[in-house]
Parts: C-alpha cells; sequence; structure tokens
C-alpha cells in the first residue's frame, strides 16, 4: 500500500522543551490517559464489537485503557509488528481511520505504550485534527491536550505545537477549523500556563486564527487575577484588531482591569463603546461601570445607571448598593446615602456592616454623633456584631466632638466583646481626655498603651504636644526619655514638639539645641520646625532673629507655609513694626500666598496698636478689594480701635456694618463699646447695648459689669451702680479688685463711708489683696470726710504690706491735715514724703500754700476707672 505520509516530519530539537522519555511527549503527565479500563478485554482482541457505539467522554479515561477489539486488519496487523510502528507508518494507519475518530483514538490508545514507538509531535496533531473532525469526540481530544501537554511543563514550545498543526492540517488535507488550535490555547489557560497561553494567543493571531470569544475570557480573567493588566488590555487589542470585539463577559472582564488600575474613565469609556456597537450587557457590566463611576467619582451617572438598571428589571447587588452609598458618604451627601439605604432594604436586601459603619461615620462629619449612636444601637438590636472598624469610627469620633466620656464607654464595650483595640484607638482616646483637660485618665490610658507594648511615637507625640505647647518641658523631657528607653525611635513632629515647648516658655537657646540635635539625628527640619522657631523669637520680640531664621529657610529650600506667612505677618505687627508686615504682605503674595481674614486681622490690630486708625481702615478696604468677607474678630478690632481713639461714632458704625453682614458681635466687641460709651458718661446709650447683649443670648461678663458700675460712678449714681453689683452676685460672676476699688470710691465720694467700709471689708474677706489705687481712694476718700485717724490706719496698713505711698496719697493726707488746722502734721508729712524719695507735685505746692486741695471730692490723677 502506497503510504499517505508524503514528507514525514518530526519537530526540530530548538523546539523541544522536555522529552525525559522517547516513549512520551509529555514525560510526566499529571493524568493519565488510561490503560485499560475493562480488564476483561484482552489487549489484543481483534472483535470490532467493543467499540463503543456512542462518543467518548471524559469518564473513558478516568480507568484502565479500553483495549483494541477491532476486526480491521489493517489495525490488527499494525498492532502486531512493532516494527513497524515507525512515525510514517503510525500516520497513514490514523488516516486510514480518519472518518472513524473513535478507531484512530483506539489505535492511538494501543500503539502509545509499545515500546517500538516514539511518539512524535506531527502523529498527535493528525490525532488531534481526527478527533475535532467529529462533535462525539471533542471532549476526547480537549481531554488528550490536558493531559498531555499542558497539564505539565513538558512538550513542545506553544508556536512549535501551533506550527505543527497547521502544517499536518494542510499536508493532510483536513478540513479547514480552528478548534484544534482553540483546544490547544484553552489547555494552556486551564492548566495555568499563562505565558505559553498569550504566546499561544499572540501566535494565533499572526496567522490569522481567530481565538474563540468563551476561551479568550478566560485568558483575559486569568491575566487580570495576575495583575497583568498591560498584557490583558494587548490582548484585548489585537483580538478587536480582527474584528472581534468579545461579549457581555468580555466587556465585565476589561472593565474590572481597568477599576484594579484605578483608570476609572477608561472602564467607562469601555462600557459606552461595547453599549454603542450593541453587545448585550448584564447587571454585571452595569455594577461594574457603576464602580467606575463611584471612583471618579460621578455621582449622577452612577445614579442614572441605578435608574437604568431598574428600568431593565434587575435588582442591583448587595456589593453595588455598599458601593453607591459609600461614594455618596465621601462626597458629603448623607440624604442620598439614606435614600440608597432605604431603597437597598425595600429590595429585599439586608443592612450589612459596611454600609452601617458607613452611615455612622457620615452623621458623625456632619455632627449628628446622636444618629450615629441610635444606629449603631439598633444594627445590635437587628443581630449585627459591630467590628473593629465601627468601634473605631465612633471612639474617634465621639473624642472629636468632646464627648469623650461616650468614647470611653465604647472602648470599655470593645474590649468586653474581645475585640481587641488598637493603637489608633488609644491614641484618640488619650488625645480627647488632653483636650477635656482630664490628665489623670489620658495618663492612665497612656500607661495601658505603654505597658501592652502597642504605644508609637504617635502616642508619645500626643503627650509631647500637650506639654510643649503649654510650655511645660520639664514633663516633656521626662516623657522624652521614656520614649527612648522603651526603644521609640522620635519623629520630625517630636522634634518639633520639644522645639515648641522651649519657644513656649520663651528659652529660645534652648529651643535651637534642640534644633541642632535634629539635624545632627539626620532628621530633616520642615516649614513647621522653622515656623515655631520664627513665632518663638517674635514672642520674644527678637524681630531680626525671626527673619534671619526665615530668610534662612528660604535658602535651605523649605517652602515657607501659609502659617509661616501668617506668623511673620502677626509677629511684625505685634512688635510695632506693622507697615513694615504690610510691605511683607505684597511681596508674599506676589510669590503665590493667598492672605486669608486671619492676615489682614493681624495688620489691622497691630496698626490699632500703633493709633493708626486711618492705615488700619485702610487696610481693611483692601481687604473688601480682594474679596475676602470680614469676621467677628475684624469688626472687634476695629469697634475696640475706635473707641480707643475716644471716635464712638464710628464704633457704632462699624457695629451697624457687622449686623447688617449677618454677624453678631461679641462679648469682647459689646465690651468695648459699651466701655467707650461709659468713659464718654453716655449711660443711655451705654445701657442700650448692654441690654442688646442680652437680647441676642450672650451674658454680660465682669469686664462689661465692671464698665457699666465705673459709668454709673462716673455720673455719681451710686444707686444703679449697686444695683449691677448685686445683679453680679446674683448671677455668680465673681467680683474682682476694680469692681470693689470702683464702689469704695462712689460711695466715698457721696460720703457712705459705712457701705465703702463693708465693701472694703468683704473683699479683704475673699482673700483680694488691694493695690495702691485702691489705698488711694480709700486715703482720698477718707481725707475728704475728715476721717484722717482711719485714713492712719490705712497708711500703716500700707506699711505692713510693704506697700509705698505715692504722691496722691501724701496730698490726701496734708490736705486732710490742713483742713483740720494740724500744719505742724501737714509739713512733717511733707518732710516724710521727701525722705522717701518721692516728689511733690504741683498739687502739692498748691495745697501748702493755699491750705487745700483745689478739689474737695478727689485730687487730680486718683482713679480707679
Amino acid at each position: 500500500m502506497k503510504s499517505l505520509l508524503k514528507n514525514s516530519s518530526s519537530i526540530p530539537p530548538f523546539l523541544l522543551r522536555s522529552f525525559s522519555s522517547p516513549r512520551y511527549l509529555c514525560s510526566h503527565p499529571q493524568t493519565s490517559i488510561p490503560q485499560n479500563p475493562n480488564p476483561n478485554f484482552p489487549e489484543k482482541d481483534t472483535s470490532d464489537s467493543h467499540f463503543p457505539c456512542k462518543p467518548i467522554s471524559d469518564s473513558h479515561f478516568r480507568g484502565n485503557p479500553i483495549p483494541p477489539t477491532s476486526g480491521d486488519p489493517h489495525l490488527t496487523s499494525s498492532l502486531t509488528q512493532d516494527t513497524s510502528l515507525t512515525e510514517t507508518h503510525v500516520i497513514n494507519t490514523l488516516l486510514h481511520h480518519k472518518n472513524s475518530p473513535q478507531s484512530a483514538l483506539k489505535y492511538f490508545l494501543s500503539v502509545k505504550k509499545k515500546r517500538s514507538f516514539v511518539q512524535s509531535i506531527d502523529v498527535f496533531c493528525v490525532l488531534l485534527h481526527i478527533l475535532v473532525g467529529s462533535p462525539k469526540t471533542y471532549k476526547q481530544a480537549q481531554y488528550l491536550l490536558n493531559n498531555r501537554f499542558a497539564s505539565g511543563d513538558f512538550g513542545p514550545a506553544p508556536l512549535a505545537f501551533l506550527d505543527h498543526l497547521i502544517d499536518t492540517r494542510k499536508r493532510f488535507d483536513f478540513q479547514l477549523d480552528s478548534r484544534a488550535v482553540n483546544y490547544l490555547f484553552n489547555s494552556y489557560v486551564r492548566f495555568n500556563r499563562i505565558e505559553d497561553a498569550v504566546d499561544c494567543f499572540n501566535g494565533m493571531i499572526d496567522r490569522d486564527i481567530v481565538p474563540w470569544v468563551p476561551f479568550m475570557n478566560i485568558l483575559l480573567t486569568a491575566l487580570v487575577r495576575r495583575n497583568l493588566m498591560d498584557k490583558a488590555r494587548e490582548c484585548y487589542d489585537k483580538m478587536a484588531s480582527m474584528g472581534v470585539t468579545g461579549d457581555c463577559f468580555t466587556v465585565n472582564v476589561m472593565m474590572r482591569a481597568f477599576l484594579k488600575e484605578g483608570k476609572s474613565w477608561v472602564a467607562e469609556a469601555f462600557f459606552r463603546e461595547a453599549k454603542a456597537r450593541g453587545t448585550e450587557l448584564d447587571a454585571a457590566v452595569y455594577s461594574a461601570v457603576i464602580q467606575a463611576a463611584c471612583q471618579k467619582p460621578d455621582l449622577n451617572m452612577a445614579s442614572e445607571l441605578l435608574r437604568e438598571m431598574r428600568d431593565r428589571g434587575w435588582v442591583p447587588s448587595e456589593g453595588t448598593f455598599t458601593t453607591v452609598i459609600g461614594a455618596f458618604l465621601k462626597q458629603g451627601n448623607l440624604v442620598e446615602a439614606l435614600r440608597l439605604k432605604d431603597e437597598m432594604l425595600s429590595s429585599g436586601k439586608q443592612l450589612n456592616l459596611v454600609v452601617a459603619t458607613s452611615l455612622m461615620k457620615g452623621y458623625c462629619k456632619q455632627g449628628d454623633i446622636g444618629s450615629a449612636l441610635d444606629l449603631f444601637n439598633k444594627i445590635k438590636e437587628d443581630g449585627l456584631t459591630p467590628n473593629k472598624v465601627t468601634y473605631t469610627v465612633l471612639i474617634e469620633w465621639c473624642c472629636r466632638n468632646r464627648n469623650v466620656k461616650k468614647a470611653y464607654e465604647l472602648y470599655a464595650e470593645m474590649k468586653l466583646m474581645d475585640i481587641q483595640p488598637t493603637v489608633f484607638n488609644l491614641n484618640s482616646l488619650i488625645r480627647g481626655f488632653l483636650e477635656a483637660c482630664s490628665l489623670k485618665e489620658a495618663t492612665s490610658l497612656f500607661d495601658e498603651a505603654v505597658e501592652s507594648g502597642i504605644a508609637n511615637v504617635f502616642t508619645y507625640n500626643i503627650f509631647l504636644y500637650h506639654f510643649c505647647n503649654d510650655g511645660k518641658v520639664n514633663e516633656a523631657c521626662s516623657l522624652w526619655q521614656r520614649m527612648v528607653a522603651n526603644g521609640v525611635v522620635p519623629s520630625n513632629v517630636s522634634y518639633n514638639n520639644m522645639i515648641l515647648g522651649y519657644c513656649r516658655a520663651g528659652n529660645m537657646d534652648k529651643a535651637h539645641t534642640v534644633f541642632s540635635e535634629m539635624l545632627e539625628q539626620g532628621f530633616k527640619p520642615n516649614a513647621i520646625t522653622y515656623s515655631t522657631l520664627i513665632d518663638g523669637h517674635f514672642r520674644k520680640g527678637a524681630a531680626e532673629q525671626a527673619l534671619d531664621l526665615f530668610e534662612e529657610m528660604v535658602g535651605v529650600h523649605i517652602a515657607p507655609s501659609d502659617f509661616t506667612f501668617n506668623i511673620i505677618i502677626n509677629g511684625l505687627g505685634k512688635v510695632g513694626r506693622t507697615s513694615e508686615a504690610r510691605d511683607m504682605l505684597k511681596k508674599f503674595a506676589d510669590k503665590g500666598f493667598i492672605p486669608i481674614c486671619l492676615t489682614y486681622n493681624s495688620i489691622i490690630n497691630g496698626f490699632i496698636r500703633e493709633g493708626a486708625m486711618n492705615s488700619a481702615l485702610e487696610v481693611y478696604g483692601e481687604m473688601h478689594e480682594r474679596g475676602i468677607s470680614p469676621n467677628v474678630i475684624t469688626y472687634t478690632t476695629l469697634v475696640n480701635g475706635f473707641c480707643r481713639s475716644n471716635n464712638m461714632d464710628l464704633a457704632l458704625k462699624m457695629h451697624y456694618e457687622m449686623k447688617s453682614q449677618g454677624l453678631q458681635l461679641d462679648v469682647p466687641a459689646f465690651s468695648a463699646l459699651i466701655d467707650g460709651f461709659c468713659k464718654k458718661q453716655d449711660m443711655v446709650r451705654a445701657c442700650e447695648l448692654f441690654s442688646e447683649l442680652q437680647q441676642v443670648g450672650l451674658s454680660p461678663n465682669k469686664i462689661v459689669y465692671n464698665s457699666m458700675i465705673s459709668g454709673f460712678r462716673n455720673v455719681n449714681n451710686m444707686e444703679a451702680a449697686n444695683d449691677l453689683y448685686k445683679k453680679m452676685i446674683n448671677e455668680g460672676i465673681p467680683c474682682d479688685l476694680k469692681t470693689y476699688t470702683t464702689l469704695i470710691d462712689g460711695f466715698l465720694r457721696e460720703g457712705k463711708l459705712l457701705f465703702a467700709s463693708d465693701l472694703y471689708a468683704e473683699m479683704l474677706a475673699k482673700g483680694i489683696v488691694p493695690d495702691i489705687v485702691t489705698y488711694t481712694v480709700l486715703l482720698n476718700g477718707l481725707c475728704n470726710k475728715g476721717q484722717l485717724v482711719k485714713a492712719h490706719k490705712i497708711l500703716e496698713e500700707m506699711d505692713r504690706e510693704g506697700i509705698t505711698p505715692n504722691v496722691l496719697i501724701y496730698n490726701a493726707l496734708i490736705a486732710g491735715h490742713f483742713k483740720e488746722g494740724n500744719l505742724e502734721e501737714a509739713l512733717r508729712l511733707h518732710n516724710e514724703m521727701l525722705d522717701r524719695g518721692l516728689v511733690p507735685d504741683d498739687a502739692t505746692y498748691d495745697i501748702l500754700i493755699n491750705g487745700k486741695a483745689k478739689a474737695e471730692n478727689s485730687l487730680p490723677g486718683v482713679s480707679c476707672a
């Protein structure tokens, strides 16, 4: 018989990967092709009655091989002559059974175990072509590929295998069909030989063989799972270049790839393209594009896509609802998030812990801690168990909202639930207790964190900042030593805190020592480091050192922050160099600094301190020109300035302008206005403002009361002054030295010595120590009323307290004795005055010459206002 194999071909040596045994293409296949599924059948049975009449399934290859049982004399002859099992002979025999794939498979399974048979790639390719020629043997073709080649790293390279499949199809006139190639492609993917699968895929594309979409989808999925996004996109683009854009699953897997890369806009565009070309999309694809919209974020688009899903009759998955609700909450849209939560529940989905925790955080961000805690209690009632994240959110936000007591309750509950708190939880609580001035509780938690070994540098930094911000450098140094002893490495923030501490304490030398240590330890100072030092020098009044540091900061290429610029402007204003601060602002603005209200407030305040009200108003105008709205502090500063300069009309104008802007004066602003009108003795306007202060819901403080009492004293209305004093007592506002001194002065002026005496005794009983002004008022009042004995007792009290009488007191005593005709005592007091080193003033000589003081009720310069 003439051979059917014209040009025998074997695998070129350089294309072979591993043939450890000449009998097998795969030396150690993972799953053996069955050798003898039924031991009752002899291996060389020639009866064809044992050929299966239905297609051979995968299950046929699970046991022993089916022995060749054919009556075909050619097959029987081939099996009995081992010496003739050459590649040519085997291929010819297989081709003889080309129209009977099952017979061809039987023959191959029988001869492959013969010692004289050397398997070749061409033999295997011919068999594959025969098997894929009939639907009945598709599974057997796949099984052979999976278990002979793809299951192990053996056999020829993918491109070599591919070329042999193509070559054998052409040489032996097999029907043009890509099934064998696609089966090969799929087998590499199924057994995770991804590089080989990609090589095979590229080879198919190069040879104009279209990969089947389902197999392509499996490869794309595998690539995405391995984060090989570029490779996945490359494969998809090559497939698309052949006019194959895939199906719904392809769209889904590619969109997931873009989302994993964070390229939400690309995922969205891919969805739009698929939709435009009419690809039938499913709910999974819509879920993916909704996730893309949430990543962008484009929440209008997400809402529209949700509506499309509902219109198509699809119910979004729990994961989709969770994603969209979370996105709305990140944007601060709690109302829409709650609406979606209700829609989620009405669609039959259960509220999950992720959504519940996100909603709690949303409530917290809006300051509604109560609703967050209500939801927390509700989910527990409904059977949801809060996790570490849930407790962390609530503890953190309770602390931020100064409800540290509730935060600690949650912390204790967390531990009872056997949920181990994190160092973040403890840090939040420590910070919360420190802000609430509960040092004992904060210290206890700090010790707990240290003893449990979870305290980190942030834990120490919280306490360091607390001590350093208050200037308690000794406590901060002790904590620093403890931190280092426990093996916690200080950070930039740690050094910045220590520098802050010494700056607050006014010890700039030590602050610079810490700065030097920071550099020696390899830490790089930042804008906060320099800003803190600059502020420290300005607080000490050392403007030049502060400005030198600023130049150094710029010189080492550390970009000043807005905080830095504001410190310099504010500092220059405080040291009386406000015009320079104004010039600096222009320079900073040229460098990109955007001034804020605080910046202008610093300059306005500086000019007012210097008494330059016109300059302050110019800056106020510049502020408006830049579109920066003044705040309460701006108006309060200006009101104070106008009141100090006795320009009450402009002060009131500022008050009315402030009200027109919807701003309300604060207590200091009201206090400045009231004090100004009291000094002008316009008590009608002062009383109107005092009433307005209370009508807007503010409470007058002792400064306001003192101004009002002083004002009534100045207009000789001690009854009204006394009523305000009683109101202070009833409202629990403590009277201070100024309150008592003003009242004593007023009653002494009216000759009400008993009232004045009682107030003085009350003042001493409260532990309030008189000062030189109080003694001056007392002595002046007593002398004016001829109470010289009591006056001298007060003088003796001053001596016991170590307070030296001033010229005003001696003038009052000398005038009193002249009035009583006791010239000798008056002259003695004059001499005593000289002995104490006091220089008599014009009033003293006027008394000595004329024998009395010009003012009967008070001496010049005596005032407690």
